[in-house]
């Protein structure tokens, strides 16, 4: 059984409301219960963490490491493109993560082509909707049973 942790960055409690257009009408709520139960079908278990604050997410992932967490799913939000502080806590506490992203970063403003902490993830995810995250659990789950 494997710990991980779903954590999401700023404005995404706004899911199902915050531009349809762009992000889809699930919530992140929606996306937390059908990701726990996934998880638990494989014999995972999810903790789930949402903040629109800097300092928070860093705190989290920290936390995480010392919980021994055997993995993260993270949507940083427009963190993924301005928080050093976050990509230092990811490298610092040696959490494997797959990075995850809504809409596709790069067909949107040029600032979001660049992510800070797309070169440490195990992987990518981007611009496949809310399914990505259930793709993240997927591939989570290969690359944990690969190692046994």
């Amino acid at each position: 059984m494997a710990h991980i942790l779903l954590l999401n960055g700023p404005n995404l409690n706004l899911l199902g409301a915050r531009e349809p257009d762009v992000y889809g009408s699930d919530s992140l709520d929606n996306i937390e219960m059908r990701l726990q139960e996934q998880a638990g079908e494989l014999g995972h278990s999810i903790v789930a963490y949402q903040s629109n604050s800097e300092s928070d997410l860093v705190d989290r992932i920290q936390q995480a490491a010392i919980a021994n967490m055997d993995f993260a799913i993270c949507n940083l939000g427009a963190f993924t493109h301005t928080s050093v502080a976050i990509r230092d806590a990811l490298l610092g506490t040696s959490l494997p993560f797959i990075e995850v992203h809504i809409s596709n970063v790069y067909a949107r403003e040029e600032f979001r082509h660049h992510s800070y902490i797309s070169d440490i993830a195990v992987g990518c995810i981007v611009g496949l909707g809310t399914f990505g995250y259930d793709l993240a659990l997927a591939a989570i789950d290969q690359h944990l049973n690969a190692g046994k």
